[in-house]
């Protein structure tokens, strides 16, 4: 493998992480090359070694450390602390529309960050063809955070809020 190869293969490997592709597969002549991303974090780093592995063996032996280097690299992430986002309840938009987080222009939030919320509550509105639909909270907690803002269009499924239920 030449070395414009694996400085391709390094970028490509960091062009996937980057938009965090799940699977990816390469056949180049006799070069077959397949990455998958999907397992969790903590067992990503196996399978990216047995990828630097294969470099290190197609490799000649002065080329050894971009190989290295993209071990390292990928192993980087996989240290980092547990996710502080971890156990949150997400509620997410039933509908295409645009976000309202009050009941009015002018008007207080129907709630904020660090207020609790019930099961049933009414957390924001989404215009959808001149309606006004209200989402209710489907856990009770307390609010985390708000991942939209107010006259923001919003798409099917979309994250609204991040909960940490009680």
């Amino acid at each position: 493998m030449k070395q414009q190869d694996l400085e391709d293969l390094r970028q490509l490997i960091e062009f996937l992480k980057s938009y965090q592709v799940a699977e990816f597969d390469l056949d180049r002549n006799d070069l077959k090359i397949r990455l998958k991303f999907s397992q969790p974090e903590a067992a990503a780093p196996a399978g990216l070694s047995e990828l630097a592995r294969l470099l290190q063996s197609v490799q000649a032996p002065a080329a050894q450390a971009p190989a290295t280097a993209v071990y390292a690299a990928a192993a980087a992430p996989a240290a980092a602390p547990a996710d502080p986002e971890a156990g949150l309840h997400v509620i997410k938009s039933p509908i295409v529309g645009t976000f309202y987080g009050s009941p009015s222009p002018g008007a207080s939030p129907f709630i904020a960050p660090g207020e609790r919320v019930e099961k049933g509550q009414v957390v924001c509105i989404v215009e959808a063809m001149k309606l006004m639909n209200e989402i209710e909270s489907d856990v009770a907690g307390e609010v985390v955070k708000c991942l939209v803002s107010n006259g923001q269009p919003i798409e099917f499924g979309q994250p609204l809020f991040s909960i940490r239920p009680v």
